[in-house]
C-alpha cells in the first residue's frame, strides 16, 4: 500500500532526505468548504488510516519498480527499505459530525513521514466521510423506515464498494446486499431477487414458488417484472401457501414505475385481503429527494433499498479535502506555525483543537482554537497514535454507527435539510486569529 501515492509525495521525500532536512512537521487533514446542499459531514474511515500508518512499509518489488524509474538516488531507496510511521496521529472520531475547516487528523512526524502519507489519509477520508454523509442524508429523509445499501454493482471499482458498504453502515443503513463487506466488517447482508430469476421461468408464480421453497423463512418477491398489480396477486397466493406451512411471507419489492401509485395500490389489495403483516419495499435509483417526496404524499413504503446515488453520492461527488502543513519544530526545538496565503486558499496555522458548545443538549457551535487556549466545551480531536503506535482501542463498527447517530441527535433539525440549510456556526478562537494575523503581516512583509 505504500505504493498508492503520488509522485511528488515521494520526490518531495527524496529532496527531503537529500537536504537533510529533518524538522518535525505536523499536518492538518480537514475539508475546506461544505458540499452543495450540506451543513454537516460525518468523519469516516479512520480505521483504515490507522491500519495504514501501522504497515506502511516497501518491499522489494516495490523498490525494484522505483530504481527502475531511474529518478531516484541509492540513498533515497536505501532509506526506503527501513521506512515506518513512527509519529503522532489525532483524530475526531468516526461517526462524529463535522464542519468545514475543523482538523478531521493532525499527524506530527518527521517532515518526510508527515508529507510521505498525505495522498492515502485524503483519499481514504474524504470517500468515506462523503459517502457516510450521503448515506445519512438517505436514512435522514426515511424517517425511520429501513434503508438499505445496494450500490457495489454502480460504484466505482472494488475497493470503492467495500469501503462504501462500510461507510453507509456508519451513516444509518441497516445493511448492505454487499457480502464481502458484510464478511469483512460484520454489516447484515440484504438480498432479494432479480428480474432474471423471474424471467427464467414459464411463469411468474413458478418462480415466486421456487424461490419461497428455496427461501420459505425470508421470502420477498420482486413483483414489478410483468404487470405489477398482477404480481401482488401472485404474491398473495404464495402468502395464502406459505400460511399453510405455519410460515409468514416477509412482503414485495417494487422496482420501477410510479412507486407513490403503486405502493398504495398493493397496500390496499393486501390489506383488503387480510395481509396488513406484508411489507412493501422499494428500490429503483432512489435518494434522498425521492425519498423525502413519497413520504411526504403518504407512500405506504416500508423500507428502501437505495444505490447508485448513495453509492457515488450522485448528486455532489467529491468533497474537497486538504492536506496542508501548519507547524515545524526544528533542530534546535524552536516550534514555527506555518500559514498559507494563497487567495481563497489561507490556512490555519498552529497545532489546534476543536471545541464543541452545546445548549440544552443540542450542539450549538464550534471554536477552532489553538492547542494550549483553554476554550469551554467539549474537545473533539483525541490522541490515536503516539511514536507510531496504537494508544486507544479503535472501536467496532457497531459503535462508530451508534457514535453517528447520537452525534446526529445533537445536531438540530434544521442543519439536516436536504435543500438550503442554515450555515453552522464555527467560529476561530482569538489566540488562533491573532497567531493569523500575526503571519499574514510577516509573510506579506516578507
Amino acid at each position: 500500500m505504500a505504493m498508492l501515492t503520488d509522485l511528488y509525495e515521494l520526490t518531495m521525500s527524496a529532496a527531503y532526505l537529500e537536504s537533510e532536512i529533518e524538522e518535525i512537521a505536523t499536518f492538518d487533514l480537514f475539508i475546506r468548504e461544505m458540499p452543495k446542499n450540506r451543513d454537516y459531514l460525518i468523519a469516516c474511515g479512520l480505521e483504515q488510516v490507522v491500519n495504514y500508518l501501522q504497515n506502511i512499509s516497501f518491499n522489494n518489488e516495490a523498490l525494484d519498480y522505483l530504481k527502475q524509474q531511474g529518478i531516484f538516488k541509492e540513498g533515497f531507496l536505501n532509506y526506503l527499505k527501513n521506512f515506518k510511521f513512527t509519529g503522532e496521529l489525532h483524530a475526531i472520531p468516526e461517526g462524529t459530525v463535522v464542519f468545514p475547516q475543523e482538523p478531521l487528523l493532525r499527524v506530527t512526524a518527521p517532515i518526510i513521514q508527515a508529507q510521505f502519507i498525505e495522498t492515502y489519509l485524503l483519499n481514504t477520508i474524504t470517500f468515506q466521510t462523503l459517502i457516510a454523509t450521503k448515506a445519512s442524508r438517505v436514512v435522514n429523509a426515511a424517517g425511520g423506515k429501513e434503508v438499505i445499501d445496494f450500490a457495489l454493482r454502480r460504484v466505482h471499482g472494488a475497493d470503492a464498494g467495500i469501503k462504501g458498504s462500510r461507510a453507509t453502515y456508519i451513516g444509518g443503513c441497516v445493511g448492505t446486499s454487499n457480502v464481502l463487506a458484510g464478511m469483512l466488517y460484520g454489516i447484515p447482508i440484504y438480498g432479494t431477487i432479480a428480474h432474471s430469476f423471474i424471467m427464467a421461468h414459464e411463469s411468474e408464480i413458478d418462480a415466486f414458488r421456487n424461490y419461497t421453497d428455496a427461501f420459505p423463512d425470508k421470502c420477498l418477491l420482486l413483483i414489478d417484472t410483468y404487470d405489477t398489480i398482477e404480481g401482488a396477486r401472485n404474491s398473495l397466493i404464495i402468502a395464502k401457501e406459505l400460511e399453510r406451512l405455519g410460515k409468514r411471507m416477509i412482503g414485495v419489492r417494487l422496482d420501477s414505475g410510479d412507486l407513490l401509485k403503486l405502493s398504495k395500490e398493493v397496500r390496499k389489495l393486501f390489506d383488503k385481503n387480510g395481509y396488513k403483516y406484508l411489507k412493501i419495499f422499494a428500490s429503483g435509483d432512489l435518494d434522498e429527494y425521492k425519498i423525502e417526496e413519497l413520504l411526504k404524499k403518504g407512500a405506504p413504503i416500508d423500507s428502501f433499498g437505495v444505490g447508485t446515488a448513495m453509492g457515488v453520492s450522485k448528486d455532489q461527488p467529491f468533497v474537497n479535502g486538504n492536506y496542508k502543513i501548519v507547524e515545524v519544530t526544528n533542530r534546535k526545538g524552536d516550534v514555527i506555525p506555518r500559514i498559507k496565503l494563497s487567495k481563497g486558499k489561507k490556512t490555519l496555522p498552529g497545532r489546534k483543537q476543536v471545541y464543541r458548545a452545546y445548549e440544552k443538549g443540542m450542539m450549538s457551535m464550534d471554536v477552532i482554537a489553538l492547542e494550549n487556549e483553554e476554550i469551554d466545551g467539549e474537545k473533539l480531536l483525541e490522541p490515536v497514535i503516539r511514536n507510531g503506535k496504537l494508544v486507544r482501542e479503535l472501536p467496532k463498527l457497531k459503535e462508530i454507527r451508534e457514535r453517528c447517530k447520537n452525534s446526529l441527535v445533537k445536531l438540530p433539525e434544521k442543519y439536516k435539510k436536504l435543500t438550503n440549510p442554515p450555515v453552522y456556526k464555527v467560529e476561530l478562537s482569538s489566540g488562533l486569529k491573532k497567531l493569523m494575523e500575526e503571519l499574514t503581516q510577516k509573510y506579506m512583509r516578507g
